[in-house]
């Protein structure tokens, strides 16, 4: 009787320690254009082209006409925007799922042509490709803990 019940929570312990492995894997795997160092933040914003990306849910979200919206690729008037060298502003400071709540704050702090501290991407840019993959990007060639951050605070170039 007691080798049965040994192997019940053997076999419940594994299963759901299986089931928690699953859950996690592919959550919020920031893409190869995004900044060093930022692996636990969930919004970036780039002032350059007005929009919010989700690294949770691996989307752009953008003003269209009054209502925000949220795709897999940016639009195509953003065709040949390079993510690469774009800058983006790390979202520390908020936890929702609506970053443009503070949309007019984050207009008025990060302008068009916003530049803070220097950062380096996660990932080295596509060859014989400008980075304007529209968001198709999405990768993690290892994990960085650079101590460097840059929490949006730098100074307009």
């Amino acid at each position: 009787m007691k080798k049965l019940v040994f192997a019940s929570v053997l076999f419940m312990s594994v299963f759901f320690a299986q089931a928690q492995v699953s859950i996690n894997v592919n959550i919020g795997t920031p893409p190869n254009w995004g900044p060093q160092g930022y692996d636990d933040s969930r919004y970036y914003y780039l002032p350059d082209i007005d929009v919010y990306y989700d690294v949770n849910q691996s989307v752009f979200i953008y003003d269209n006409g009054g209502k925000w919206i949220r795709e897999k690729r940016l639009p195509s008037r953003y065709r040949n925007y390079d993510l690469y060298s774009g800058y983006k502003v790390v979202l520390t400071d908020y936890r929702g799922d609506s970053p443009y709540y503070y949309h007019s704050k984050h207009i008025k702090s990060y302008p068009k042509g916003y530049v803070g501290k220097p950062q380096k991407n996660r990932g080295e840019k596509p060859k014989g490709n400008n980075g304007n993959h529209y968001g198709k990007d999405k990768g993690n060639k290892g994990k960085n803990n650079s101590k460097n951050h840059d929490h949006g605070n730098g100074k307009h170039r």
